[in-house]
């Protein structure tokens, strides 16, 4: 039997049969609602699927006409939407444990993110695989800052932000909270000086969420549509940006892994970046 939970704890699942269809989807909706490179799902029948805990905080927020997105309110972490043709597709990220089942291809290939480097040989699709009759529903990706500035905004678009100046790297974070959070394999974030973030849209809509027993870790998120963004580190003088709603290039890859001691037993780290057990050493 396999459990999952949203990182606060207020809503937690089981699925009591196997997974099947696990993908890695890189489409820009799924960038913008997990805040990472990529999604990875896999669907559960829905006879095999119970809530556990499903308190008042869970929400959802319709992304594209008859399609919604489920999040929980309090932390920001993804949750299971309704079922669909017979199954409830689930977040792998968000499980407890090895779910035994491991991606079996990448879909809306085309749209990956501009930072993603191919490293494993899983077949690519460029939208649906062949055999899926569903709708290709329009990329959320917007202009960016109209004086020409990098920045982000998150799926809804309420919230919206500019960052004065290049990102110089980005890094990838494999931690557990991490996962639970993003409902993705790995956190993808952008960390600079505090002062060269701008809020430009919506920063009454920014929640956040402290996990009580941890120094730093706290995901940011918009109320309205649960995706991850900019959070504010006054402590450490940091912003930290997470990839996925970037709204441009950013000009910078990713630099390095860290926590990938911790990473996902259903992910495989392939690339030669750097690897850190645990957090990077102090630059």
């Amino acid at each position: 039997m396999l459990k999952g939970s949203c990182l606060c704890g207020e809503s937690a699942w089981e699925v009591t049969g196997p997974l099947e269809s696990a993908i890695h989807c890189h489409c820009g909706i799924c960038r913008k609602h997990h805040g990472s490179t990529f999604s990875s799902y896999a669907a559960a029948p829905e006879r095999a699927f119970g809530w556990l805990r499903r308190r008042g905080s869970a929400r959802r927020h319709e992304s594209s006409p008859g399609f919604f997105r489920h999040f929980c309110g309090r932390c920001g972490s993804k949750l299971p939407g309704d079922p669909n043709g017979g199954r409830v597709f689930v977040a792998l990220g968000n499980l407890d444990g090895d779910p035994d089942v491991r991606p079996m291809a990448h879909i809306f290939a085309a749209s990956k993110a501009p930072w993603h480097e191919w490293t494993d040989s899983l077949p690519r699709f460029d939208t649906w695989p062949p055999g899926v009759d569903a709708p290709v529903r329009p990329s959320p990706l917007r202009s960016g800052p109209p004086d020409g500035r990098a920045g982000g905004s998150c799926l809804c678009g309420a919230v919206v932000y500019a960052i004065e100046g290049p990102l110089s790297f980005l890094r990838n974070c494999h931690c557990s909270r991490c996962r639970k959070a993003r409902g993705a394999a790995f956190a993808t974030n952008a960390p600079f000086e505090i002062a060269r973030l701008q809020w430009l849209r919506g920063e009454e809509s920014v929640r956040s969420y402290k996990v009580p027993e941890a120094r730093f870790f706290t995901q940011a998120f918009c109320g309205e549509c649960g995706s991850p963004v900019p959070r504010l580190d006054a402590s450490r003088g940091l912003a930290i940006v997470p990839a996925g709603s970037l709204d441009h290039a950013p000009g910078a890859r990713v630099h390095e892994h860290i926590f990938a001691d911790s990473k996902a037993p259903w992910f495989e780290i392939r690339d030669t970046l750097s690897r850190h057990a645990e957090a990077a050493p102090a630059r």
